[in-house]
């Protein structure tokens, strides 16, 4: 795997995995379903879990495409966290916002 790829690959997942529990309202790491939406604290978690697990992904990426891992400073793991949160943006404003401006378009559409 070349290096341009890895990059790749893993802005893909990161973005995907950043945007998930904000989406995912009724399911629990993608698989457990919950009767009712979760709680924004619970979504963080989620959020903060799925962090980590792209952090692990990535190590474990550049391990394979370059064969060693360069050592990181706190910079570079705070850098990483606002980044991932800012690729959560688009779910969270859908989540948030939008989703309930869209239940009410919807509730005006069948009352008419």
């Amino acid at each position: 795997m070349t290096v341009d790829t890895a990059v790749w690959v893993l802005l893909v997942t990161a973005i995907v995995l950043a945007n998930i529990p904000w989406i995912l309202s009724n399911r629990v790491f993608i698989f457990i379903p919950v009767q009712k939406a979760k709680s924004i604290w619970f979504n963080f978690a989620e959020w903060f879990l799925y962090f980590l697990v792209t952090g692990i992904f990535a190590y474990l990426l550049e391990n394979k495409a370059m064969g060693h891992v360069k050592p990181q400073e706190w910079e570079f793991y705070v850098v990483t966290f606002f980044m991932f949160a800012i690729f959560s943006f688009p779910g969270f404003i859908y989540r948030y916002n939008l989703k309930m401006f869209l239940d009410k378009a919807r509730g005006k559409k069948q009352a008419a």
